[in-house]
């Protein structure tokens, strides 16, 4: 599919790209970007030549929130609609096989943030910030704070939905935003090695690993320990398992098939 506010490639390192593409509009969240978005994410999880995925923002901010040129003229219903589907990319990566990584450069703020978060895993440049701003201009971000509060907890997570302030990179990965800091002029690459590395892990291995983590994460505790065993005991019998743990015994490389 072609993307108007989207570029998406894939490497031969297995790493699928999407950027979002409106670097004018400081890549702000319009109704076909986010539906573009949705679409982009569920077809890389699809792709057997894809097993991370790398999510990024042209130009200067990864992604400052929702256009607000869409804002007016809207009954509730209508409202309702608009603003699950700005928020269905950040449910839909909770949903894929496939470990996504954001890649956070400028400012990720309000649904930008959400998109962070909502990410398995962030890297961020040094100089970045994040915030859920939209409470400045009498809005609020009560859909991006879900998978903020995941992250860093109730307290904290209140904290950035009443105040709204932008927070530096490194307090946010002291937080849990975030897992890595590296400097600007470096992002790019280090972002990419990251994701290349992740990817030479076994695909089975990371996708039953996601998708038994999401599953089990609001089980009761002992359930989860029968949901994970169980996820476990699945992976043992895959074929990439056997051929992981011949070629640790063999000390060569392993050839993963995924599956």
């Amino acid at each position: 599919m072609a993307y108007q506010d989207l570029i998406v490639d894939v490497n031969d390192c297995f790493v699928g790209m999407i950027t979002l593409n409106r670097p004018d509009q400081m890549n702000t969240f319009s109704s076909r970007m986010a539906s573009e978005l949705h679409d982009a994410l569920a077809s890389l999880d699809h792709d057997p030549g894809v097993r991370v995925v790398l999510l990024k923002g042209a130009g200067k901010a990864f992604c400052v929130g929702i256009d607000v040129n869409e804002l007016g003229g809207k009954t509730a219903m209508q409202y309702r609609a608009w603003i699950e589907r700005m928020e269905r990319p950040l449910v839909t990566i909770s949903k894929m096989k496939k470990p996504v990584i954001a890649q956070l450069q400028g400012v990720a703020a309000a649904n930008g943030a959400g998109l962070v978060a909502a990410a398995d895993l962030a890297i961020a440049a040094e100089n970045a910030r994040i915030g859920l701003t939209a409470i400045n201009v009498g809005l609020n971000c009560v859909g991006p704070v879900i998978p903020v509060s995941r992250s860093v907890g109730r307290k904290k997570a209140l904290e950035m939905l009443f105040y709204g302030n932008l927070i530096k990179a490194p307090e946010a990965m002291a937080m849990g935003l975030i897992n890595r800091v590296v400097p600007k002029e470096s992002l790019d690459q280090e972002a990419l090695d990251w994701a290349i590395d992740l990817a030479r892990r076994s695909p089975v291995a990371l996708q039953i690993a996601k998708q038994a983590y999401y599953s089990a994460e609001d089980m009761d505790y002992r359930q989860q320990f029968d949901y994970m065993n169980e996820a476990f005991a699945r992976l043992c019998t895959t074929g990439d398992a056997k051929e992981g743990v011949a070629a640790f015994f063999e000390k060569r490389p392993p050839q993963w098939k995924g599956e």
